[in-house]
């Protein structure tokens, strides 16, 4: 058995971003009303992940590990069974660790049937583009799922409808900028996070186009700025899938008899004031 150490790790990547802020947020908030401390490992390439995860599995510094939105090896998940570091994912699936989800792809199909229902016909895609590879981006997804429910509506996604850039509020922008370029600019941008969707607000300012009048703006994540700007937005359960790795770990660290979980937390629109 280890030897316990009273400390619960985090591997990241992104530390900046609000998404993440808000899942630690929930992690440290479950984390303050048990005796473990929390230590946080900040990842920036595939060496390094796969480094921290061969490194803490044999180290015993931790009696836990919860690795957010980092996709790895199976040789990596059964190691750190082997060496028995208890470990939960957040936005990856692996059978045999316990893991917290959505459907990212029917996320964006929630955004295609609101606004088709709203009468929009042309539409815009802002997103992700020069990806690292060693972490998970679910942008992709999204546009995948936006992009079938738009097909299933008798709707077409063309090629120059969809902006993708280096993820970023000032990127966002200028590939708002773009899509309003056309000759035809869609009347609804749907933006793969909140982050992108101020950046797409902003270009829409900058031009004095009227939102919701003359274009509806949507995000994805809820995160709580969306609140303020009245962004209309996909919530996902950022907070709420920080308290549930917790419990799950530490459940799991209490018996370790109880079989892994997979929890897929939900997914809903929140209107607001622009779309």
């Amino acid at each position: 058995a280890r030897k316990g150490s009273r400390s619960i790790g985090v591997l990241a990547p992104f530390f900046t971003q609000p998404s993440f802020t808000e899942r630690l947020s929930g992690i440290s908030a479950t984390l303050a009303h048990s005796p473990y401390e929390l230590v946080i490992y900040s990842v920036d390439s595939a060496a390094r992940r796969d480094g921290y995860l061969n490194s803490l599995a044999v180290t015993r510094r931790l009696d836990g590990l919860i690795v957010i939105s980092l996709e790895f090896e199976d040789r990596l998940v059964q190691r750190l069974i082997e060496r028995r570091l208890e470990t939960v994912v957040i936005e990856f699936y692996h059978r045999d660790l316990s893991s917290i989800t959505i459907n990212d792809e029917a996320g964006g199909r929630i955004v295609a049937e609101y606004l088709v229902a709203r009468g929009h016909r042309r539409f815009g895609f802002v997103g992700d583009t020069d990806l690292p590879d060693y972490a998970i981006y679910p942008s992709d997804r999204r546009l995948q799922g936006f992009r079938r429910a738009l097909e299933e509506a008798g709707l077409h996604l063309a090629d120059e409808q969809i902006a993708l850039a280096p993820h970023g509020l000032e990127q966002a922008r200028q590939q708002a900028h773009r899509l309003l370029d056309l000759p035809e600019p869609p009347t609804a941008i749907f933006a793969a996070s909140d982050t992108q969707a101020l950046g797409v607000l902003k270009a829409a300012r900058e031009r004095g186009v009227a939102v919701p009048e003359q274009l509806a703006v949507v995000g994805f994540d809820d995160l709580e700025i969306a609140d303020y700007v009245g962004l209309t937005t996909v919530r996902q359960h950022l907070k709420e899938s920080g308290r549930i790795a917790v419990e799950l770990l530490l459940s799991r660290l209490a018996d370790r008899s109880r079989p892994v979980q997979h929890v897929e937390l939900p997914l809903t629109l929140v209107r607001r004031f622009t779309a």
